[in-house]
């Protein structure tokens, strides 16, 4: 069975209570819910995992490809914009990524415009609040057995 790592990055544990203005009400373990349901349509597992730290994040993705992971779904939320670290690994692992976030990143202060793990990644969803997820998984399960 196709085996997909869903990651995300800090503060993504508070969803449902942190800025609702900005990222809704859903939480993240509701967005993981859905996502199993969407997975047992798809005929794939997931795996999920969220810290708040780089360095977990970094270890994440190596441990995704160690695991046999076909690809990945990833909010790196903030380090979104900061971290090189991130980038590397995604691209050093080679699987296919796509980014997700659940406000548009593109409408916000300027400083969250400019994705430094997107080049990197198949594609990104931003703005579509917590289907995206679900759209995301979507489309990567299509990329991988298309590939296969």
């Amino acid at each position: 069975m196709v085996k997909i790592a869903v990651i995300n990055g800090p503060n993504l544990q508070l969803l449902g209570r942190r800025k609702v203005e900005v990222y809704g009400h859903v939480t993240l373990d509701t967005i993981e819910a859905r996502l199993r349901e969407v997975a047992a349509e798809c005929d794939v597992e997931l795996t999920f995992f969220q810290s708040n730290h780089e360095g977990s994040i970094v270890d994440a993705v190596a441990d995704a490809a160690a695991e046999g992971c076909a690809g990945i779904v990833m909010n790196p939320a903030a380090y979104t914009h900061t971290s090189i670290a991130i980038r590397d690994a995604i691209e050093g692992v080679r699987l296919p990524v796509i980014e997700i976030h659940l406000s548009n990143i593109h409408a916000r202060e300027e400083f969250r415009h400019k994705s430094m793990t997107a080049p990197v990644c198949i594609g990104q969803i931003a703005g579509l609040g917590a289907d995206g997820y679900e759209w995301a998984l979507r489309a990567l399960v299509r990329h991988i057995k298309s590939k296969n």
